[in-house]
């Protein structure tokens, strides 16, 4: 085997870094990264568990009957939107259309969704809507979806309204994270909520010393930031270094979506502990610092627009704006993506099967509505004659309704399968059906690129020419595009997106 095989071997798919709009990485001069669930992962059902846990705390000591209520890591995922008029959880298709229902922890059944939607297309401008798009959503998501139950049994000791309980939810859930002590843990315990991966400092020692600028900008406070990253970082780094070695500048509290638009004033952290003084109103070299703003990023780079990438783990706090408001180019870490793509990889042959069966109903339903038609106009006395006689045809339709019956028997089972993929309630979570969900929308709208992990970059290098499929339509042939999905024309679930290097 040549000594060279192991660099140019492609990297396994669920590594791969996935292109909405081509990003050329040579031309970036400029990385910026968010911190939590980006540069650093946490395990999310112990992290969850544990924001569940304080946020049942809390509601127990206002005298709610919540004691007894248990996190379940599998009953929201991230991409799920709250209708918090009707107390419902909703899994949307990229129309806005519901496809999939549930009022508190129950399933609601297709006839009561078709008729409480069917009028309905979800807007997440419409401040019913709260969309789950990060995995720090998924306690919230759960408790909400518990205490609907609650409430509709009457047991809350307070009369309230679904948008209401969802308003309590959210204002506990954030005191918990405000008051210090789910942070507090995880930093006395690492071990028990992160996930070391040693190839991410690799990687932005790769992009450092290839000449790229890098900062980090993360809404955490500076305690919680110095000891995450120190934590994960450090122990892998070259004798000497540490995290902060790393970054042309750190800022802290970052306040994001509002740190890419607005002017808010600039702290510097002149001590371990956190202590702050005002800042001139500009960055140096090597500082910490709290607040501030994107233009004074821009501003102490000399650099704007697309020579910047900001990567981060939020779709609308990271990317969205960032994108919209200044023009940087964007990145969004998703890491369910692995376990989607290798689910998705597992049920090929199901999937090759399950299209085949389908193509061949769609076939069998063609000429059975033709027959019909041929049936409708001969009782009516119109159009062309075929020959035929009435029992013929209806002989024959007979055959091709048992037929598509005997599909149907086939193709049930598959499709529920498919349906129940990484989760048995939700599925996948790009995938809505044949469609693309909402969540796979969000991410094509505002994120360039989009990948697993920062260390997927190490595999492309900082060097590397990301580009992006031709779009399909539903008229393209067969096969082409690269991307198509053969029964539809849609584009392709992620499965079949061309990672970096294959």
């Amino acid at each position: 085997m040549d000594k060279l095989d192991c660099l140019t071997a492609p990297p396994p798919k669920q590594r791969g870094i996935f292109c909405n709009r081509t990003l050329n990485l040579r031309s970036i001069k400029a990385i910026g990264y968010d911190m939590d669930y980006t540069l650093i992962h946490y395990q999310v059902e112990a992290w969850e568990r544990r924001a569940y846990e304080h946020l049942r705390h809390l509601l127990e000591s206002e005298g709610w009957p919540v004691g007894d209520l248990t996190f379940e890591p599998d009953l929201v995922i991230r991409g799920l939107i709250l209708d918090t008029e009707l107390g419902n959880l909703l899994k949307v298709n990229r129309f806005g259309y519901v496809k999939r229902a549930y009022h508190g922890t129950q399933p609601i059944d297709f006839e009561t969704q078709r008729s409480t939607y069917a009028r309905t297309i979800v807007d997440l401008a419409d401040g019913r809507y709260v969309f789950l798009n990060t995995l720090f959503s998924l306690s919230e998501g759960c408790m909400y979806a518990k205490l609907v139950d609650l409430l509709d049994q009457r047991r809350l000791p307070e009369v309230l309204g679904y948008s209401d309980l969802y308003g309590r939810v959210k204002d506990r859930l954030d005191a918990t994270h405000m008051e210090g002590q789910l942070k507090a843990e995880i930093i006395a315990d690492p071990d028990r909520f992160v996930l070391l991966d040693p190839e991410i400092p690799l990687t932005l020692l790769d992009q450092k010393e290839a000449g790229k600028k890098l900062v980090l900008i993360t809404n955490s406070e500076w305690v919680y930031t110095r000891a995450m990253m120190r934590y994960a970082f450090d122990r892998f780094l070259p004798d000497g270094m540490t995290w902060r070695g790393l970054f042309d500048v750190v800022i802290v509290s970052a306040r994001k979506p509002e740190f890419f638009s607005s002017r808010a004033p600039l702290f510097e952290v002149v001590t371990e502990d956190g202590l702050l003084r005002p800042s001139v109103g500009r960055l140096r070299e090597g500082g910490h610092y709290l607040g501030g703003n994107a233009g004074l990023v821009e501003q102490h780079l000399r650099l704007s627009g697309d020579e910047i990438l900001y990567i981060g783990d939020h779709i609308y706090g990271d990317v969205h704006v960032s994108k919209s408001v200044l023009r940087w180019r964007t990145a969004l870490i998703v890491r369910e993506l692995e376990d989607e793509i290798l689910a998705t990889e597992e049920a090929r042959g199901a999937e090759a099967r399950l299209d085949l069966w389908m193509r061949e109903k769609e076939d069998v339903e063609r000429v059975y509505a033709r027959l019909r038609l041929e049936l409708q106009r001969m009782r009516a006395g119109y159009g062309p004659v075929v020959g035929a006689t009435e029992a013929e045809i209806q002989a024959r339709m007979n055959e091709l309704k048992a037929k598509l019956a005997a599909l149907d028997a086939r193709i049930a089972p598959l499709a529920k399968a498919s349906a129940e993929a990484m989760n048995p309630r939700w599925g996948l979570l790009l995938r809505t059906g044949n469609d693309k969900s909402h969540l796979a929308r969000q991410i094509e709208r505002s994120a360039d690129i989009y990948t697993s992990r920062v260390s997927n970059f190490l595999l492309a290098t900082p060097h590397v020419l990301l580009r992006s499929h031709r779009g399909s339509l539903p008229h393209d042939p067969m096969g082409a595009p690269p991307g198509a999905d053969r029964q539809n024309g849609d584009v392709a679930p992620v499965d079949d997106a061309m990672p970096v290097g294959m």
